[in-house]
């Protein structure tokens, strides 16, 4: 998936996420981030993010990430949204109920 213009998704509200995806031809995968948490939990958050976007075919993008405290999933669900709306992607959802 190619990432062609800005994507953005989360809130600033506690116990969330707010990811900006842009384009970064030629450069790989580059993560900003900024979290109260970082010393504790810095490189689990940047692990789910790298994590996230290879597992949806994203392999250049510059990653903006304000954290308030989210957990992976709802790290990972942010990403992928933005990545999709980086990519000019409509996303289909197949929710499964276990």
């Amino acid at each position: 998936m190619e990432v062609v213009k800005e994507g953005m998704a989360g809130t600033m509200e506690s116990s969330d996420i707010n990811i900006r995806i842009l384009p970064n031809p030629g450069k790989g995968i580059r993560i900003h981030l900024k979290s109260a948490v970082e010393k504790q939990y810095g490189d689990v958050i940047r692990q789910v993010i790298r994590k996230t976007l290879k597992n949806i075919g994203v392999t250049e993008a510059k990653v903006v990430a304000n954290d308030k405290g989210a957990l992976d999933y709802a790290i990972k669900a942010r990403v992928e949204t933005a990545a999709f709306r980086a990519a000019g992607q409509e996303t289909e959802v197949d929710w499964e109920v276990v």
